[in-house]
Order: C-alpha cells, then structure tokens, then sequence
C-alpha cells in the first residue's frame, strides 16, 4: 500500500507508486504540512543560531539592522508601518539571495540555512528567512500604488563574457576505493577540472584541464601546460598580404572592398559606409582612382598583384559526377550518365584555413559541463547550451581519447566539430533560377557568432547539382519501364546523385583526417593533432530523406526511428515515447546491396516487388548512404545527426497546419466569412513591440500570403487574445487551452539556454500539449464540417487544370473538399524528439535551419551581379573575391593592431539600467501645460503627485512612511527652476536575459509605452505590475530643507496604472494569460510617477477582444491618457508573456541570468497561489477541456488507434492518465 501520508489525508493506493506525485500536487493537506515542516525548520535554525550568538551579543550595542545591497533611497514605502518587522525581513531574504548570487557561494553559509547576522554598534543586523505566513494574520492599510525596489543582477563584462576569474580554483575529484584481488588494472588518467562559481551560479566541468580557453573564464596560471611543438606540415595556405594587396593603393582597395561587401542594393547605410569607409578615409585620394577600371581591379582580385593566379588549398573545384542508371537490362548493364558543374572545396582544407583564420582564437577545443547552483536553493543541475558542452561531444572526445595514440605522436587530440546545413533555394522573385548551397560551421566556435551572417562563420563548400532536365529523353528511350516506373527510376537518379556528391566530398584525404586526425597550429600557437567529427547536418524534411535514404513520407517517415506511420496518432503517450528509443535506425547495408544486385544485375526495376521484398520494412531505398558506408565504421550514425529543424518542422509544419485548420473551422461556422474578418481585423489590432520583435499585422491574415516563419511565430504569439470568443463556449475553451499549449511548447522548444529543470518542463509541456492536439481533433474538428479554404480551393483547381492541360483531359469541376485535421504527419512527431536532442546536441537555435536560411543572403546578393551562365561557378567566384578580402583585411589588422571603424564595437553602453537623453528640445512649462489640459482626468493632481514623487526619492525615505502624507509646506521645498520638465521621446531600458546577454527594450510613450515592475504587495498573488508610460521627463530639482539646497537631476515616468483582475486565475498551471485592466479615474493611483530604475522590461499588452472597449476606467472623450486619440479604451488586455523567449522565462523562476530577488518573487508567487487553490488543481484539465479529456483517450484509441496493434483501451488510456510527475510544474500559477 502507498499512501499519502499527510496528517488528515487518508489517500492510499493498494499498487506501487504511481500515481503518488500527481496526488501530492493536489493535496492541499500534504502542502500544508509541508509548509509547516520548512517553517518549523526554519525556527528551529533560527534559535539554534541565536542560542550560538547569545553571549557574543550581550557586549554588544544588541541592536539588529538589516542589511542591504543596495542604497535604500531608492526603496518606496509599499506597506503600513504594522508591517515593518515582516516586511524587512522579507526583504531581507532577498537581497541575502541577490548577494549569494553575485559571488561565489561560500559552503560554510549553505550548511542548515544558517543566517547571516552582522555585529556592531551602527551596522549590525540580522538576514530573517521569509515566509508568507509571516503575514497571514496581519491587514495591510490602503497605500499608495509604488512598485518595489528592482535589485537586479548588475553582471560585470567578465561574467557576460565568461572574461578571466581570478578566484577560479579546481575542484579535485575523489578517487574510486581500492578493490582486492585484481588480476589486471587499466589505469586511466584524468586531469578533471571544474571552475568556481561565478556571480549567476555557473560553473564548468572539463574532463581533463584544457590548455586553451578561449572565453578567458579561466586564468592562464590554471591551464594545463602545453608547449608548442614544431611539426612539418603544420602550416598551410599561403600568407597574403595587408592591404592594399592585391591593388595598387588604398583607395582601390576600400572602394572594391565596399563594392564585394554582399549588397547589390545602393541603400541608405551602404551609401554611408562609402561616405565613411572610402571616400572620408585618411588615405582616400582622388589621384589614384585616375584611369580606373572596375574590370581591370577585378582581375587583379582573382589573379594577385603579380598577374598570376594566387592560389589557396581551400580554392574551389570544378569536377563531375557520375551515376549509372538502371536499363532493365541484363545484358547491356547500366547506362552511365555525367553531370557537369559539381563546385566544391575539399573540406579537409576548409578544417586547415579555419584553424589558421582568426576566428579560430574563438574556438573552444576541449568540451565541458556546464553547471549551475541556483542561488535561491543551492541545489545543482546541469545547463544545455552549446554543442562544446553537450553529451555528443563530451561522448565523442571520450571515444577520441580511448583511441590509441598515433605512432610517434605525442601531441594533444582535439576535435573539429563540424555541422553541415544544405537547402535548394531560389535566388530571384521571378524565373527559374535556383542553387543548392552547401555550408559547413564549426561547433568549435559559439552559436552567437555562428547564427550572425556577417561574422564569417558560415564557410560554403559546394553547390550540388541537380539532375538537368535532359535526363528526361534518357529515361524516355529506356524500354519496359512504365510511366509510373520512370518517375520512380528519377526519383532513384536523384538520390544517387546527392550521394555521388557526398562521395566525392568525403574523399580520402577526409577519411584519413576522421581516422588520424590533421596537424595543425591553433590559435595560442600551440601545435595540436585535430579530428574532424560530423555532429549535426540541418536540413528540411525532403533533403532528411535524401541523407537517410528512405521513403519520402513511406511506412516508417522518420529519419531517425522506424515508428510506423499508422503510429503517428499516438503522439506524446508513453508507447510513443519508448517506441523511438526502442527502434532507433540502423542501416541495413545488406538489404540496399542486394536490392542493388536485384536492380544493376537481375534488370529489375527500382520499385519492383523484388527490390521492395527485398529492403523490407523501414522505408529503405536502394542507394547506398555515403555517410554510412563511408563514416558508419568509424562511428558516425548517419541517423542521429539528422536534428531536428524547428523553424520548417513547427512553425512552418505543425503551427501552420493547426492554424490552417482553424481557419477552416471558423468558415464553417455560422456567418463564417464575418468571425473570420473578424479574426483579421483583430491581428491588426495587436499593437508592435520591440525591434522587430512583433511586428504590425498590416494584410489579412487569414489569407497567409507570402508569410515566412517568423510570420508565424508572431501569429503564435498573439493568437490566444485574437481567437477568444469566435467559438462556440465550449470549444472556445478547447481552442483557447491549446493555443496556450502550443505557444508554450514553442516558447520552451526554442530556448537559447536549457537546464535540466526546463528539459523536463518543455517533455511535461509536449505531454500536456499532444493530450490537447488529440482533444481538439476528436471533439472540436469531429463537431465542423471543415472546407478547403478559398486559397486551397484555386491551388488545387489550378494544379487540376495543368494536369489536364498536360493529358489533353477536361479539368474536372468541384466544389470545396472536406479537410480533416491530420495528426499522423512527420512534423507533429518529430515533436516528441526535441527534449533528446536538446540533451544531446544542446539547444535548437545551434543547429536550426535559420541559420543556414540567412547564409542564403549572401548567394542572392551575389547573383544579380553574374551573367546568369553557369550559375554555380560565377557564385563561386563572388564568394572566393569576398573570402580574400576578408583574409587581406584581417592581416591588415593583425599587422597593425587596429580595428576599423565599421567594425569598432558600439558606443552605446549597457552596463547602465536605462538611458534617458538629457536634451531639452521639448520644455514643458507646468503650469501652462495643466492649463492646457484642464479638466483631462489624468492631470488631477499633477502637480501635487510629482512632488510627492520627488520627495519620496531626494529624502531617501523607508517603509515607514508608506501612509505619509506630505504637507503644502514640505511640497514647497521642492523648487523646480522656472517651473520647467523637459520631455523626451523615448527611454533605453537594458537587462539581463535568461542566456547572460545583455538586451534593451526602447520605451516610446506613443507606440512602445507598457512597461512591468515588481509588485509592491506584501504577498502578491502575481509577481509584476503594469503601467503604461504617458510621458517620459528628467528636470533639475533643488530641496530646499532650511540649510544649504541641493540640486538633483531627476528622470521620472509618467504613467497610467494598469491592474490585475480580480478572481481571474492565470499562469501556467490555468493555461492562461494574466488578464489585466486600467485602474479607475476615481481611484487616487489611476495616474502617478515612476523611478525608470523600477522599471524591469516594457510589456507587450494585447486587447481582450472579447471584452469591448468602454469607458469604465475612464471617461469618454479625448485625453492625454490616450496617446492615439481615442475616445475610449479597451475595457481588459492580456499580458503577452510569450512575446520573446527572455519574456516566458520571467514567469517561471528557471531564469538562470535572471536577478534572484526576481526569481523568489515569482516563486513565492506561485507557491502561495498553489497552496491556495491547491483543491482546484485536480479539476484543472476538466475546466479547460470542458471534461473531454477521458472521451478523448477512451473513446479515440478504442476507435481507430488500438485496433492497429492490437492493445486494448484500459492500456492506452492508462499511459495518457499516469504520466508521473506531470504535475511538478502545477506550481508556477498566478
């Protein structure tokens, strides 16, 4: 028997455990006893601690004080005084939190929760721990609305940059205990080193000390020592000269530079960098551009400054590629067909100019863990970021040094970690003119440089050619084969020309390096002996099936498992999870060899039943895989590089599909046509935020024309506000939970940083989220007779009537065609991958095919400038001119230790919490302003408000004056010369993301103007308050107390105050948007000022639509609270928590850059919810699914989904119900 165990719970379960965390979750009696558990803990750490420091204390001036982290003039009264004692100490534990965050934590202070208790006649104090029930029994007096105190992280350049510690130490491991009767001892020697922890928590973990660190996280004085070692053939390609090489003089060669920058557009910011890079250049001179010749310069380019053709081993290469296609004869064997134009550079050579490039003192060479110890509980848990810190790096430089040693050879071995991205691309809006790119990165180097197209990272290697169409009148003179035969027999040339390439491309010189490995000098001048290994290769579906050579969309779609088709529906259950571990791909090498001899030997077709017998299951092709024939001996698996692709397989597969049938299922409701200009009038409606971030939706949306994938990700982003209320009640509560589903999956899949804590929450969210896909399909698709929409509808007649065109047929005519919702694709499955890739290979912004899309940029800024003949050769060369004169400019660096201009890092400092300009282009005379606005609701007061905001912050003033009312006296101490403010358009708020970058958010009052601070509730039920920014000031105030007056510069904000609603539960255990609404004209707090250092980020706010405008917060008519010029407001609007990845994170308390004062905030939050509504918790699924969830896993899987393996109904619906730990993150719920 399990049972629960809680002191009035009389749960008990006569199995094993299951079950027993889903209840406790629910338990409101387990939480309850928990809480008191910690809280006598705490007491008990409490007088322990005291009873220590009694007797030291009795000499002393026995007074306590509390100590902060930062000044307290900024801190503004948020309770009544009664509250005093608690509130400090809430405060207290918080900054405790901050400060151990901001150094490495001392393992003395993590033993028994000690508290930290300071001594002293002036400056002692104690650091309480904070509960919420301190306060349960108290009752907070009405205050004014002033936000608390933000103590962020203010990370130092070394902490973003991962720059030298001083304070970094290793961390020895213990050694195993000795074992008796050994009869043979294998020692393997481990140099393992882990740094300290730096002001976030972070830590690395290497196997051994490395020798090289590029990040500078650790000092020199701690790096393995290595010397160099001098080894023939260790440098490569010919040195080139600074500039101007290769051209006569400087001017020559900043024009050309300028001129191969990768643009062929004449902007605004190229016309200014040939204003600033050339033309006003110390050595720019008209003289040397007499007699210039564009042509002549271009020749010098290829050919050198000598006239001969300066050659590099990494220099393209023009070969062609043979395949033999199948004649279905016995006797004439196969014809052999050439393809010319194979442009390619040998990728052992690319491996040696990156290493001698000086982006190779970036790279890093020996992988590590990265850990993290959370500041606000000491625990530890592992961080997935970068592929040099993933598990398939670390397995394969464990494999590497389990190698033996090459003879002779003592040099260190490292590894090249290559990653490889192709995609056919169309290089003009109009014509047929496309190119099929082939690009390589080194993991070696950050996926912040790798994911910038101008830094160089991206290195082209070949262009793959396709089949030309003449191949056509080859396969049409073949006799025998039937037209359905000849498609396939393409299809078959096709895939044997990709690999044909992939042949050539792994050619002997790279096995030899993947076996030996290359020598080569790094960097730090050290010479070291470096593998080339193949981690990732990114590519859309289409190309997947080409490398794995299986069946575009056969029996078993997936390239990395062999879970059938029919299997698909069962998409997040626990036997659609094991069945991908369990039948992970092997190649069947013996299967496709004798399908070949069936085929070049027996004259049997490529689809023929004895070449399908003889694959057997798994969808195989009969084309032999280069990279498994080839790299499978040497431990490759050409199956589990195949990652992920997020941006085609989710926002332009499986969002894009579940949207499309939305749209379907909104025109087939009553008065379809109108919800649906309904829906995209809405979308217009959905105010921008950020650069770029979201971005007007100007056109129809329903119409989805010429979208891309961020596109749909701003879709995804702004929907649920969007969809509310154009559903019938209770499958609008269907859609509404599944769209929160699905934007929260998405949020998490695309996640720049991982910790272990998030892996499981983005496995929980897509459990949550397939349960939801199935609900929506089986009760909300099933009630609507969803129709082709009106653009499917005119595809397929067009397609209908070219292939009758094409067959001399009459194209048939037919009206809409009903459309299901189809669950059983290879995008929806390739959901359930993303939580073991990111485990393996670190997080999906590192290999997404994104990055491969904007190396497209540079290919279709190059082709206008070709003469459109031999496409591939002349994009070559553009790329080579480009290559050499980055390889010249950066000698040019290096031999004088400058940097240009254009590439001098930006002036704007981030370090600071805001910016505001101090210009004084718009005065703002006060009185003649109130004037102005009289009788506007949001002046009332205006004067008095900003005095009293003044006054808060030149006083310093603490809590205790929370109720304070300040007289007409001490309102008079504030002078303000000639009664002037000076307005400014915009604001600069910078902070620290969840990945340690430092971002800004741009605060316009006219476009851009909600912003988020911290709650100044004493137990808030949501961590932030909203405002939006009416107006941002700065002015010179003088204080005028009776002595000498004080002259401050100010900035304040002007702002309108937004609330929380009341009774609207939301977060992400209620699957919904924090709901919120301006507060009434008649409240005192409607309007008031704000500190811009509370200001945590500006908050993307979108219209409840289904709620109306109105006039309930504030009166009809014009005012200055309505910057646009309306008349009324909307009535509630919805918190856009997952308008960017930074933004999620803050509502959950998994921020790794996050302040820790931040992230106990919103723990506490949700916690204090949680055990509040902890009886509500059980019924959760019921409400937002109306109680469909058990028709859905019952009823479905005994329909369709079971018969096809035989289980019964009781075993499906019982993976879908007992998904242990489901509930752990149920606590994060405002």
């Amino acid at each position: 028997m399990v049972a629960c165990d809680a002191p009035g719970c009389s749960w008990e379960r006569p199995t094993d455990g299951r079950g027993l965390t889903r209840h406790r979750a629910s338990c409101h009696f387990y939480k309850r006893a928990s809480t008191l558990a910690s809280r006598r803990r705490q007491e008990r750490a409490r007088e322990a601690v005291l009873l220590n420091l009694g007797p030291k204390l009795q000499g002393e001036a026995g007074i306590f004080a509390v100590r902060y982290v930062r000044d307290r003039s900024s801190l503004k009264p948020i309770a009544s005084c009664s509250l005093m004692p608690a509130l400090m100490a809430q405060e207290s534990r918080s900054t405790s939190s901050l400060a151990e965050s901001q150094h490495p934590l001392d393992a003395k202070k993590q033993q028994n929760n000690e508290i930290d208790v300071e001594m002293g006649s002036s400056n002692s104090g104690a650091l309480w721990d904070y509960t919420h029930s301190d306060f349960s029994e108290e009752t907070a007096h009405p205050r004014g609305r002033i936000p608390r105190t933000l103590d962020d992280i203010e990370p130092s350049h070394d902490d973003l940059n991962h720059s030298e510690n001083t304070s970094i130490a290793s961390a020895p491991v213990a050694s195993l205990p000795s074992r008796s009767r050994i009869q043979r001892v294998l020692l393997t020697l481990r140099d393992t080193f882990q740094t300290a922890y730096n002001s976030f928590g972070l830590c690395r973990l290497y196997p051994r000390r490395p020798t090289f660190e590029p990040d500078r996280f650790i000092p020199s004085s701690l790096l393995a020592k290595s010397s160099p070692t001098a080894v023939q053939g260790a440098d490569i390609a010919p040195n080139v000269s600074p500039p101007p090489y290769p051209f006569p003089n400087m001017t020559i060669y900043r024009l050309m530079s300028w001129m191969n920058s990768g643009s062929h557009l004449i902007s605004e910011m190229k016309v200014s960098h040939l204003v600033r890079d050339v033309m006003l250049a110390d050595d720019f001179d008209l003289k040397h551009l007499e007699n210039f010749s564009v042509r002549r310069s271009l020749r010098e380019l290829d050919t050198g400054d000598k006239g001969s053709k300066v050659t590099f081993p990494d220099d393209w290469i023009e070969t062609a590629v043979s395949i033999d296609i199948p004649t279905k004869s016995k006797e004439d064997g196969p014809q052999p067909y050439v393809v010319h134009g194979f442009h390619y550079r040998p990728v052992v050579e690319v491996i040696r100019a990156a290493f001698a490039d000086v982006q190779a003192q970036a790279f890093h060479l020996l992988p590590f863990q990265c850990l993290w110890k959370d500041p606000l509980d000491g625990h530890q848990e592992r961080i997935y970021d970068e592929l040099y810190s993933s598990d398939a790096w670390l397995e394969a430089q464990d494999s590497l040094q389990r190698l033996p040693k090459e003879p002779g050879c003592s040099l260190e071995r490292v590894i090249a970690g290559l990653m490889f991205f192709s995609d056919a691309t169309h290089l003009a809006n109009f014509g047929t003119a496309k190119a099929w790119p082939l690009y390589m990165y080194f993991g070696n180097l950050t996926k912040y440089a790798r994911s910038s197209p101008r830094s160089g990272a991206c290195h082209l290697v070949g262009f793959l050619p396709s089949l030309p169409d003449s191949i056509k009148d080859i396969l049409s003179r073949l006799s025998g084969i039937s037209k359905t035969g000849m498609a396939s027999l393409h299809t078959f040339c096709r895939r044997e020309l990709f690999h044909a390439c992939w042949e050539i491309l792994l050619d002997e010189d790279f096995l030899s390096a993947y076996r030996h490995g290359i020598i080569l000098k790094c960097a730090d001048g050290v010479t070291r002996r470096v593998y080339p290994r193949i981690f990732t290769y990114s590519a859309d579906y289409p190309e997947k099936v080409l490398i794995a050579t299986i069946k575009d969309m056969g029996l078993c779609p997936c390239p990395r498992c062999l879970t059938q088709k029919k299997l698909f529906s069962y998409l997040g259950l626990a036997q659609d999870m094991k069945s991908r571990l369990n039948n992970l791909r092997m190649y069947a090498m013996t299967k496709v060899i004798e399908a070949r001899d069936f085929i070049y030997r027996c004259g049997n077709t490529v689809d023929g039943v004895k070449v399908d017998h003889s694959l057997g299951e798994g969808s195989w092709v009969p084309t032999l895989n280069q990279f498994a024939t080839k790299l499978g001996p040497l431990g490759l698996n050409p199956f589990r590089m195949l990652v992920v692709d997020f941006m085609h397989e989710c926002e332009l597969g499986t969002w894009k599909s579940l949207f499309t049938h939305l749209i379907r299922i909104l025109y087939a409701l009553p008065r379809g046509s109108e919800l649906v200009a309904s829906l995209d009038s809405r979308f217009r409606q959905v105010p921008a935020f950020g650069n770029g971030v979201i971005r007007t939706f100007a056109n129809n949306t329903s119409e989805m024309k010429r979208l891309a994938a961020r596109d749909f990700e701003d879709i995804l982003q702004c929907a649920i506000p969007v969809f509310e209320g154009l559903f019938p009640t209770d499958h609008d509560m269907v859609v509404q939970s599944l769209l929160y589903q699905f934007a929260q999956w998405h949020a998490l899949a695309k996640l720049r940083l991982h910790s272990e804590s998030t892996v499981t929450f983005l496995e929980e969210t897509f459990k949550k989220l397939s349960r939801k896909l199935r609900k929506f399909r089986s009760f909300t698709c099933t009630a609507f007779n969803a129709l082709e929409l009106p653009k499917e509808k005119a595809a397929r007649q067009r397609k209908a009537t070219n292939s009758a065109e094409a067959n001399n047929a009459s194209p048939e005519s037919s009206g809409p065609r009903i459309k299901t919702f189809n669950l059983g694709t290879y995008k929806f499955h390739a959901m359930g991958d993303y939580a073991i890739t990111i485990r393996l290979f670190g997080t999906t912004d590192s290999f997404t095919t994104q990055i491969g899309e904007l190396a497209h940029r540079a290919l279709k800024a190059f082709y206008p400038l070709t003469s459109k003949i031999d496409t591939p050769g002349q994009l070559a060369k553009h790329e080579r001119r480009r290559r050499v004169l980055r390889r010249v400019a950066e000698e040019g660096i290096s031999s004088s230790s400058s940097q240009s201009q254009a590439d001098a890092p930006s002036s704007t400092s981030f370090e600071q919490h805001h910016f505001i300009a101090t210009n004084r282009n718009s005065p703002v005379k006060l009185f003649a302003f109130l004037r102005e606005h009289d009788g506007d609701p949001a002046v009332k007061n205006f004067l008095p408000r900003l005095k009293d905001h003044i006054l808060y912050r030149l006083r310093g003033l603490d809590v205790s004056f929370c109720d304070h009312t300040f007289t007409d006296a001490e309102r008079n101490s504030v002078i303000i010369p000639d009664n002037t403010i000076y307005a400014v358009q915009t604001m600069q708020v910078h902070y620290t993301t969840y990945d340690l970058r430092r971002e800004y958010d741009t605060i316009n009052p006219r476009t851009h103007g909600d912003v988020m601070v911290l709650s100044g509730e004493i137990a808030p039920s949501h961590p932030y308050w909203y405002a939006r920014v009416l107006g941002v000031f700065h002015m010179e105030v003088w204080l005028n107390t009776g002595g000498q007056p004080v002259k401050r510069h100010l900035e304040v904000l002007w702002v309108r105050w937004l609330a929380t609603l009341q009774n609207y539960r939301s977060g992400i255990n209620h699957a919904r948007l924090p709901k919120i609404a301006f507060v009434e004209e008649s409240d005192p707090d409607a309007f008031g000022f704000l500190d811009p250092g509370q200001v945590i980020r500006g908050a993307h706010l979108i219209p409840a639509f289904a709620s109306g405008r109105g006039v309930n917060s504030l009166r009809y008519g014009k005012s200055l609270a309505r910057p646009g010029g309306e008349l009324d407001d909307w009535e509630e609007h919805y918190v856009g928590i997952f308008v960017d990845r930074d933004m999620f994170i803050r509502y959950t308390h998994f921020g790794v850059g996050h302040s820790a004062m931040v992230r106990k905030i919103v723990r506490d939050c949700s916690e204090s919810v949680a055990q509040t509504n902890a009886i509500d918790i059980d019924n959760d699924e019921d409400e937002d699914g109306n109680g469909f969830d058990g028709y859905d896993d019952e009823q479905e899987d005994s329909d369709e989904e079971c018969d096809d393996d035989g289980e019964s109904d009781d075993s499906v619906e019982d993976d879908d119900g007992e998904d242990v730990g489901e509930d752990e993150f149920d606590f994060v719920s405002f």
